[in-house]
């Protein structure tokens, strides 16, 4: 383990070094607290202090030695019970050194009565086992009837639970009956005495839920709740059980296995008990919501009989309302009937002048195309007139440009056996046969010279 650096080397001081008192009481306290853990210590408190700053000091002691001690406020507060002098405890502390006077003592983290943290363990180990068991499985608790006519209390006839139960009772529904099961709830064999009363009350069948109640106490006090036949018993109750054991921070295996868990026996009467302020309410608003329908049905009748005596009426007077209709119905059919004849009539002459209007006009029609076959034999004349004047212009025009008109006027054309015509005489050769076309005729012709 690394040594803190300060307290290491107060703790290697040589014997010639001198330290202050300071120091000295500085390096054994952090050797005190790193030597020692937060531990338990038991012993019987005595010079017990308790300061205006809410500190507690005292004195933790047996037969042979004693240590101081100092539990802080923040810590004292936890705390659901009172210290006092003379009492047996347990304590988880550090060990430390108080530097300012140099004493030894123990600074309070927590704090149990002698013999509580044994009670515990056996209460967490049985706790454990029923659990797993599924002896407190929420899926076989049963809810608490509604109504009740009969309540059961198992109980001291001694306690102030009952009274509690009772007057609680008789305030929230007098007419409830309550049967008491008399039974001790602390000391030796309260535990075997509590179960025979749950039996006995589940074979007598005659309440239809149980309240198991105490008041408060230590550990010791409850520790009759916390046996495992009495946990076994409330579970095999055929009657529904509601537990007020001890105050709100108090649970026992008995809260586990009931039914339903109350923090108080008064809340434990409550809970079994409906109140009776509350149902009266409760029926004072069905009978005001009944009276209400009533009343809306009433009037809603009576409506519908004012509709039905309207509607019923003499059959004389239905048959005369009735010829009456049939004659208003039989003029306005006779109007309709004008008036759809009217309305067809002027649609026969519009479509018969719309269709004549659209004949045809045969003999305008015959005037237009003699006009238009004398315009298009005009038209056909002048045509061929304007076509003959353009060929004659054309021919004349072919026949100027003609080779024939050249050769007539002293030309001739030259072409070589292929046929082809002589444009140069350097295409010539001395000896070649030409054929010499004239406007008259043609003549073949060798060549003897070329220029």
């Amino acid at each position: 383990m690394v040594k803190d650096p300060d307290l290491a080397r107060d703790s290697a001081a040589s014997p010639s070094e001198i330290l202050t008192v300071s120091a000295l009481n500085r390096s054994v306290r952090d050797l005190l607290e790193h030597r020692y853990p937060l531990l338990w210590v038991r012993g019987e408190i005595s010079n017990f202090t308790l300061a205006r700053s809410g500190h507690t000091y005292f004195s933790l002691k047996d037969e042979n030695a004693q240590v101081r001690c100092v539990m802080f406020r923040h810590r004292s507060q936890g705390l659901d019970w009172a210290p006092r002098e003379g009492m047996k405890v347990e304590v988880q502390a550090l060990v430390t050194l108080y530097e300012p006077r140099g004493d030894f003592q123990l600074n309070i983290e927590s704090m149990r009565r002698a013999g509580l943290g044994a009670l515990f363990e056996a209460f967490v180990r049985l706790r454990d086992q029923l659990q797993k068991e599924g002896l407190f499985d929420p899926a076989r608790k049963r809810p608490l009837p509604a109504f009740p006519r009969r309540i059961g209390v198992v109980t001291s006839t001694a306690a102030a639970a009952l009274r509690d139960v009772l007057t609680t009772l008789a305030r929230r529904n007098p007419a409830i009956d309550v049967v008491i099961y008399p039974t001790p709830v602390q000391g030796e064999g309260a535990a075997e005495r509590i179960a025979e009363a749950i039996e006995r009350a589940g074979k007598r069948g005659e309440c239809e839920v149980l309240i198991l109640a105490r008041g408060g106490g230590s550990l010791e006090d409850l520790w009759a709740f916390n046996d495992e036949r009495l946990a076994r018993v409330i579970r095999a109750s055929p009657i529904p059980i509601v537990t007020g054991v001890g105050h709100e921070t108090d649970y026992t295996i008995a809260d586990l296995a009931a039914d339903v868990r109350a923090p108080t026996p008064t809340a434990a009467a409550e809970l079994a008990s409906p109140s009776r302020a509350a149902l009266l309410d409760r029926v004072s608003t069905c009978v005001g919501r009944l009276q209400r329908r009533v009343a809306t049905g009433i009037e809603t009748r009576m409506q519908l009989l004012d509709h039905l005596q309207r509607r019923l009426v003499h059959p004389g007077r239905r048959l005369a309302d009735a010829g009456e209709a049939l004659v208003q119905l039989h003029m306005r059919l006779q109007r309709a009937v004008q008036r759809n004849l009217g309305e067809l009539r002027w649609r026969l002459r519009s479509a018969a002048h719309r269709s004549l209007a659209r004949l045809p006009r045969l003999a305008e029609q015959r005037r237009q195309v003699r006009i238009c076959l004398e315009r298009v034999m005009a038209g056909e004349k002048v045509l061929l007139a304007r076509s003959q004047t353009r060929v004659a212009a054309l021919q004349a025009n072919l026949d100027h440009l003609g080779p024939l008109r050249v050769l007539e006027r002293g030309y001739s054309i030259a072409r070589d056996e292929a046929g082809n015509v002589i444009y140069s005489s350097r295409a010539l050769s001395i000896g070649q046969v030409l054929s010499v076309t004239f406007a008259k005729g043609s003549a073949k012709t060798r060549i003897e010279s070329r220029d």
